[in-house]
C-alpha cells in the first residue's frame, strides 16, 4: 500500500497552523514529538530546537531531513505613532508580505493581530504609491489595536524582539492544488511524518537504518549544523523543489536536485535517486537550482562526512504565497518509500 497522501496533507495543514518563524521553534517541535510518540517512536528534541527520531532498520544509516522553521518578521522598533518597524527572519519576498495579515507574539505570551502596509498606503492620498520601493524601511506593521503612540504599544506588552508571524492562508483545492505560505518546508515535514506512520503500521519495511531529522534555523543557514546521528552515512534532504523559468520541474512532480548555490550534490547518490525514480515509474524532473541552499550545506559546513542529496515536491512562488499539487506529494512519497526500502 503506498504512503497516504491524504494523511500527509492533513499533517502539513496541522503544521502550517502552528506559527514557527525561525527562532521560535518550541511549539512546532512539541507537536512533532506528540505525533511521533503517538505512533510509538521515541523522538528527541535538541537544545537548539529540532527533533530527531529513529524509525528502526539496520545497516547503511540514512537520515531524512526536513525543516519546520519558516520565514517571518521580528519587531525592530516601536515608532512614535504606535506603528511597528520590523526586521526579516530569513528572506521573505517583501512584495508578497505587503498587505499580509500578521500576529505579534510577545514574550509574555500575548498575541495581537495586525497587517503589513506601506507607509502612507492610501492610493487617494499618496500619488507616488505605485513607484515607492518596498523594503523594511518603508513597510510597517499596523496593529489592530487603538494605539497612537509608543507608550500605547508598550502598555500592550509589545517590545523590540517580539516575533511576528505571517498568516499562511493554507488552502487545498478540489483540483489538488495546495496553496500556502511555508510549504517550504512544512509540505516535506508532513511527508516525513507519513513515512513514520507507514513504518509504525507495518506497510513500509525498512531495508536500512532510518532516522528522521526535523531541523530549525534552516532559513538562516544553520539548520542541520548539529543534531544528525553520528553514524549517518547518507543524508537525504527533503525540501521544496523549484518551479520556474529555465527549470524542468512542475508542481505535480518530484524534483531531484543536481546542484544549487552551494555546489553539486553527491553524484552517485543523486544518480541512485534518478534510477529509483525511473525503475518505479515515478514522475520526476532533474534540475539545477540557481538561488537555493539546503540543510545539506549546513551539515557539510559543520564537518559531517556524509553523502548528500536533495529531493522535493515542485513548489511555485517560493518565499511568497507558494503553490504545489497533491500529485507532487504523491510522487515524492513514492520516491521516499523507494529509498528506504531498496
Amino acid at each position: 500500500m503506498p504512503l497516504d497522501a491524504c494523511y500527509s496533507l492533513d499533517q502539513t495543514l496541522r503544521l502550517l497552523s502552528i506559527p514557527s518563524p525561525t527562532g521560535y521553534p518550541r511549539q512546532v517541535c512539541g507537536a512533532l514529538v506528540e505525533t511521533l510518540e503517538g505512533l510509538g517512536f521515541s523522538p528527541r528534541q535538541l537544545r537548539k530546537g529540532g527533533v530527531v527520531c529513529p524509525l528502526g532498520g539496520e545497516g547503511r544509516p540514512l537520515a531524512l531531513a526536513a525543516h519546520v522553521d519558516t520565514l517571518g518578521l521580528m519587531v525592530r522598533a516601536v515608532k512614535p505613532d504606535g506603528r511597528l518597524a520590523f526586521t526579516c527572519l530569513g528572506g521573505p519576498s517583501l512584495q508578497a508580505v505587503e498587505t499580509e495579515n500578521v500576529t505579534v507574539i510577545t514574550r509574555g505570551g500575548q498575541r495581537y493581530t495586525g497587517v503589513v502596509e506601506l507607509r502612507n498606503a492610501s492610493k487617494h492620498v499618496n500619488r507616488e504609491l505605485d513607484s515607492e520601493k518596498r523594503d523594511d524601511t518603508t513597510l510597517e506593521i499596523l496593529l489592530d489595536e487603538e494605539v497612537s503612540s509608543r507608550e500605547d504599544v508598550e502598555r500592550l506588552g509589545i517590545a523590540v524582539g517580539d516575533i511576528v508571524c505571517l498568516d499562511p492562508r493554507a488552502r487545498v483545492t478540489e483540483s489538488g492544488f495546495i496553496r500556502s505560505r511555508f510549504l517550504d518546508d512544512k509540505l516535506s515535514a508532513g511527508m516525513l511524518l507519513t513515512l513514520a506512520r507507514g513504518v509504525a503500521e507495518g506497510t513500509v519495511r525498512l531495508s536500512r537504518k532510518v532516522t528522521l531529522f526535523f531541523s530549525v534555523y534552516e532559513e538562516v543557514g544553520h539548520g542541520a549544523s548539529c543534531g544528525l546521528p553520528e553514524d549517518t552515512e547518507d543524508l537525504l534532504v527533503v525540501d521544496m523543489g523549484c518551479v520556474g523559468e529555465g527549470l524542468s520541474c512542475r508542481e505535480q512532480q518530484v524534483s531531484i536536485c543536481a546542484k544549487d548555490s552551494s555546489g553539486p550534490y553527491d553524484y552517485e547518490m543523486t544518480g541512485e535517486l534518478i534510477a529509483l525514480a525511473k525503475s518505479n515509474g515515478i514522475d520526476y524532473a532533474g534540475d539545477v537550482y540557481p538561488a537555493y541552499g539546503s540543510d545539506a550545506a549546513a551539515a557539510l559546513r559543520a564537518g559531517r562526512d556524509v553523502r548528500f542529496a536533495l529531493i522535493g515536491a515542485g513548489v511555485y512562488a517560493s518565499h511568497g504565497y507558494e503553490r504545489s499539487h497533491r500529485k507532487g506529494v504523491e510522487n515524492t512519497l513514492r520516491l521516499i518509500e523507494a529509498v528506504v526500502t531498496a
